[in-house]
């Protein structure tokens, strides 16, 4: 127990001797020792280092999780050591309620069918967007988090060593000036032979505490010295940081861009199961005409036959074409339409009142319709 008062009172003492040496700076009373240029260089790329690589994981944990909520409730989960549960994206749910109102307005009726085939496409689009999710935690933001949680904490804890080192450094050097000045003062005042024992013994002890002035600045100054190296080291670690992140943000790059191509994929394929029921609005137009007391031709019993019969006496005309170069492989869906191969070139046209979403397709002797997203148009 009074070993613990001791080291207590001790503490104190050495607070309170870098308070006073701190306030006397910060008033121009004392001197501070300033570190070298390249220390102060290392410092400050420190602390540059830090205060960006906290934005971009902030940034970068919005852009993953827009959801303030959902980022606090993770945190929290994070913190209790415990697993967050597995949260469904907007975009599983969007394709979930697609799916569901489907089975309310008919599955087999051109709308519901529509609604299950977007809606699948959705739900796949929400799964690569978790897998994402996933790896860019894992990959990208797991270390920064770990750099600002622990290498940071660590340089933080060194750094705040180093400057009580310095304290106490510039405190000896203090205490060790007004000790020489006082040697000094009594040099030039020689004693009188009537001189008491009670001043020689003053000058006993000011010559005692020059010397245990001296010893504290020596082992003060080794104490600097040592800390000085091992904060030295751990800045000069962050190179080793930056190349870590910038692995980590190619990773990242990577991970974003096998994302964004896996959801273009799936718009790619969705866009071509669309493009297979074009006549969908056909028969809008066949119940409009039926409703104005309009009918087909003579011998058309369907609006599939009618637009086919409409493509197959359609002739090009004499101006207007144009050449369109085919940017991915397209199946026809009927005999209405002309089934495409990437990179070839076409002949293409429009006839009026035609969807403006199709065009007409010539390649030798074969004639159809083709979407236009499948075309690249040359002029």
């Amino acid at each position: 127990m009074d070993f613990n008062v001791k080291k207590l009172a001790s503490d104190a003492g050495v607070f309170f001797t870098r308070a006073v040496q701190f306030t006397e700076e910060k008033l121009g009373q004392a001197e501070k020792t300033e570190l070298d240029a390249h220390f102060e260089n290392l410092l400050s790329r420190a602390d540059c280092t830090k205060n960006w690589t906290e934005k971009i994981f902030r940034q970068t944990e919005v852009l993953l999780q827009p959801n303030p909520s959902a980022r606090i409730e993770e945190f929290l989960y994070e913190k209790l050591d415990r697993k967050a549960p597995s949260r469904i994206t907007n975009a599983e749910l969007l394709g979930q309620y697609m799916q569901d109102a489907a089975k309310e307005f008919g599955a087999g009726g051109p709308y519901g069918s529509t609604l299950i085939k977007v809606g699948e496409c959705e739900r796949r689009l929400g799964g690569a967007e978790r897998e994402f999710l996933q790896t860019s935690a894992i990959s990208f933001l797991t270390p920064l988090r770990n750099f600002l949680e622990g290498d940071w904490r660590t340089i933080s804890k060194e750094r705040r060593l180093l400057e009580n080192r310095r304290l106490d450094l510039d405190a000896c050097k203090t205490r060790l000036k007004k000790a020489k000045a006082a040697e000094a003062k009594a040099a030039v005042s020689p004693l009188p032979p009537s001189t008491s024992l009670s001043q020689s013994f003053s000058l006993i002890t000011l010559y005692f505490s020059l010397c245990q002035a001296e010893h504290e600045l020596r082992v003060a100054q080794t104490e600097f010295d040592r800390q000085a190296e091992v904060t030295r080291l751990l800045l000069e670690g962050i190179s080793s940081t930056h190349v870590n992140h910038l692995r980590c943000l190619h990773e990242f790059v990577e991970a974003q861009a096998a994302y964004y191509k896996q959801c273009h994929l799936h718009m790619q394929e969705l866009q071509k199961e669309l493009g297979r029921f074009p006549n969908a609005f056909a028969v809008n137009s066949v119940n409009s005409m039926a409703a104005t007391g309009s009918s087909l031709p003579a011998g058309i019993t369907s609006p599939v036959e009618a637009d086919t019969l409409k493509i197959e006496e359609v002739q090009a005309p004499a101006t207007g074409t144009r050449k369109a170069k085919v940017l991915y492989d397209y199946d026809a869906a009927d005999s209405s339409e002309l089934s495409l191969l990437a990179d070839e070139l076409i002949t293409v046209y429009t006839v009026p009142g035609m969807d403006s979403d199709w065009l007409i397709g010539e390649r030798g002797n074969q004639k159809g319709k083709v979407p236009v997203t499948y075309l690249e148009l040359l002029s």
